[in-house]
């Protein structure tokens, strides 16, 4: 299989026509080799329209689906990022690629021990990865640039706002499936933020982000 065609045709093809115009972003979906962060078995399937399924039923979001998210949240040089799971690494790199530094957490502690590797094989030099769910405690050290959240969620936990510094943004996947709404949340001050609709979609659950059974509020 020609991977750099292959490559080709998904910007051209998928992300392009999907209004993904930033040359920056276009760059880096263009140069990071996406086949080398899919498992082995869906390798052909990397450039492909579809989610590639990772282990403990999470997924490599659609490539048009990351190409939007990283218009949107138009990230500088000197910002850092907050990603909430790391998943198979490539977001990460991607975001490597777009920020000054990257702060990645994952609940699955295989799936950081291969995004670490795969990100150390493709530059990630400015990628701290930490062990963690966000659902259960987890915080970060700072509050960040940016926030990219790589798991719906069905309501936006409050505590993902405190994350996020004046000025910056939020990307969340959020509501019920089959019709969720992926946001993107701009903090203007304390408490006052510009809510941005960008497209209706469907991702798989943010882990542990669902009510337990039996739950109430």
């Amino acid at each position: 299989m020609n991977f750099e065609r292959a490559r080709f045709n998904m910007v051209e093809q998928q992300i392009r026509p999907w209004d993904v115009l930033d040359p920056r972003v276009l760059q880096v979906l263009e140069t990071i080799h996406r086949e080398d962060f899919v498992p082995v078995r869906y390798r052909k399937l990397a450039f492909a329209d579809l989610e590639i399924p990772l282990s403990h039923g999470q997924c490599m979001m659609r490539p048009k689906i990351e190409g939007r998210m990283l218009q949107a949240l138009d990230l500088k040089e000197d910002e850092t990022v907050l990603e909430v799971g790391t998943g198979s690494g490539f977001i990460s790199a991607c975001l490597s690629r777009l920020a000054r530094h990257v702060v990645s957490v994952d609940c699955h502690q295989d799936l950081l021990s291969e995004a670490d590797m795969r990100l150390a094989d493709h530059g990630g030099d400015n990628v701290e990865l930490f062990h963690g769910d966000v659902m259960r405690g987890w915080q970060p050290e700072l509050a960040h640039d940016v926030v990219v959240v790589t798991g719906s969620v069905p309501s936006i936990p409050e505590v993902f706002r405190g994350w996020v510094n004046p000025g910056g943004r939020l990307f969340v996947v959020t509501g019920e499936s089959p019709a969720m709404q992926a946001m993107c949340l701009t903090r203007i001050g304390v408490s006052e933020w510009q809510e941005e609709s960008l497209f209706e979609t469907d991702l798989v659950r943010l882990e542990n982000s669902e009510p337990a059974a039996g739950f109430e509020f």
